[in-house]
């Protein structure tokens, strides 16, 4: 099973890097929000997707309850990309938002792979269903932001830089659904998608187990008999330097995700009011190769730039990039 989903998630990545922006061929009839919820039947082959159509925006409800959260996910992440930062859909345009459900028997993973989403169910034990998470679903629908914005190329800093991006929006969008302040959100991401058998190996071993992602100080993991120990730092003095995970983009993303975690706690208030949106301006700002440093400065340059150089939320910008390691003491 985690060959089968290394070998699909690889398909899907490179489907994603090598396919073009469609643009107005996936726009929406009617230029607005259009959710389209398609079942594989746990089908393996790419070439099958979409798969049978299900549901429609405006639809009625399914029996199936992975079609019905593919469709509420995806919406919600259409609606606070929409009231947020006035975005029109995944290319600002109205593109519809397609999603496959019950990819794969059994496949650990969920992904974009450049026009449309594909939901594996996990196999029950170590993962439950994909699609029950917002988390996820935000998560992988920005990496379509992201290949119609900067287009961050997938390998080293600046492809962690777009698995960070998901993860941040991510969580934006999971605590704007919720409204909730950066003081009451847990940040943790894909806790919903830890299964059974995950949870009572860490309960009888007696160690922790929070989520699949982190965004504060602590770990995700550490010591879990299946899992192991969370990988990702939060320190650019940490950061790994070998050649898996096409150069460690779901490693080294943990940098600046916490960043973001920092950024956000010490402005206060809610996510999506200012650190979001700063972190928002900064992926339009960025290109495709940009590293973790051209981040952090555009980034503090943003929040400079509409708040003041010596106001709160920039000495927050540079204060968090400087607690990963990627700003000069002497920036603030």
């Amino acid at each position: 099973m985690a060959l089968k989903t290394i070998k699909l998630s690889a398909y899907a990545r490179t489907a994603r890097i090598m396919t073009p922006s469609f643009g107005p061929a996936l726009r929406s009839a009617t230029g607005g929000k259009y959710r389209a919820v398609y079942d594989m039947e746990m089908s393996e082959s790419m070439y099958d997707l979409p798969g049978n159509f299900i549901r429609e925006e405006g639809g009625e409800k399914s029996k199936d309850s992975a079609v019905n959260e593919a469709y509420d996910h995806s919406g919600t992440t259409y609606d606070c990309y929409l009231e947020v930062f006035k975005r029109n859909s995944l290319d600002n345009n109205g593109m519809r938002l397609i999603s496959s459900v019950h990819f794969a028997r059994g496949l650990q993973n969920a992904f974009w792979n450049g026009t449309q989403m594909a939901y594996g169910d996990g196999d029950g034990q170590i993962f439950t269903r994909f699609t029950k998470s917002l988390d996820v679903v935000a998560h992988e629908l920005t990496h379509g932001v992201v290949s119609y914005t900067a287009d961050l190329q997938y390998q080293g800093e600046s492809g962690a830089l777009n698995e960070s991006f998901a993860d941040v929006m991510s969580a934006v969008v999971t605590q704007w659904s919720k409204k909730q302040s950066v003081a009451k959100a847990d940040w943790l991401m894909g806790d919903e998608l830890l299964g059974p058998r995950l949870k009572e190996e860490a309960a009888q071993a007696g160690v922790m187990l929070r989520a699949f992602r982190v965004f504060d100080e602590g770990k995700a993991y550490e010591n879990h008999p299946t899992l192991g120990d969370d990988p990702q730092p939060k320190h650019v003095k940490d950061k790994y330097t070998g050649d898996e995970d096409y150069g460690g983009v779901h490693i080294n993303s943990g940098i600046p995700n916490h960043a973001f975690y920092l950024a956000a706690k010490a402005i206060g208030g809610k996510s999506w009011e200012v650190a979001g949106q700063i972190w928002y301006k900064t992926l339009l700002a960025l290109h495709s190769t940009s590293s973790f440093k051209d981040c952090a400065e555009t980034c503090l340059m943003i929040a400079q730039h509409d708040y003041g150089v010596d106001s709160r939320e920039a000495k927050a910008v540079a204060g968090a990039w400087q607690g990963v390691g990627l700003l000069e003491e002497a920036v603030a």
